[in-house]
């Protein structure tokens, strides 16, 4: 039977990151590993260039290029994420590909609603200033000044 589970490139609904536009880089990780570290490329760089796809409808792309633009994320339209952090090529690829997808998910967001300032309640205001009336006698209370 086929594995019918999500691919990690879904970035939301329908629209998914195609295989065919994706590049990947493979480095040497840093950090410990022993002899191994110093002969495998496990470090996982994917690039998607976000300004010339076609795979994203327009509305999408201009979020995404405008909520990317100052992160250090996008070079030239280009959209870059590593992956170092397991020993295995293969699960830094996955890592990679997930992240990829969920900086897209994120940046491709319709920006939330706008706040509607709403009157406050004179109830509210009045509770507000008989606490505050109840307090300022609280402390005007500690006083020495009524002990003869």
């Amino acid at each position: 039977m086929e594995d019918m589970s999500p691919s990690p490139y879904v970035i939301r609904g329908s629209v998914s990151l195609p295989e065919s536009e994706l590049v990947w880089r493979f480095t040497r990780s840093s950090g410990p590993g022993g002899q191994h570290v110093n002969t495998a490329d496990s470090r996982a760089e994917l690039r998607f260039d976000l300004a010339a796809t076609d795979a994203l409808p327009e509305v999408w792309k201009q979020r995404a290029l405008e909520r990317l633009a100052g992160t250090g994320r996008l070079v030239d339209g280009v959209v870059v994420v590593r992956a170092g952090e397991h020993r295995s090529q293969w699960r830094n690829r996955e890592a990679a590909a997930t992240r990829m997808a969920a900086l897209l998910a994120e940046a491709t967001a319709p920006p939330p609603p706008r706040r509607r300032k709403k009157k406050v309640p004179r109830g509210a205001v009045e509770r507000r200033l008989r606490q505050k009336k109840q307090r300022g006698d609280l402390k005007r209370g500690r006083s020495g000044r009524d002990w003869t």
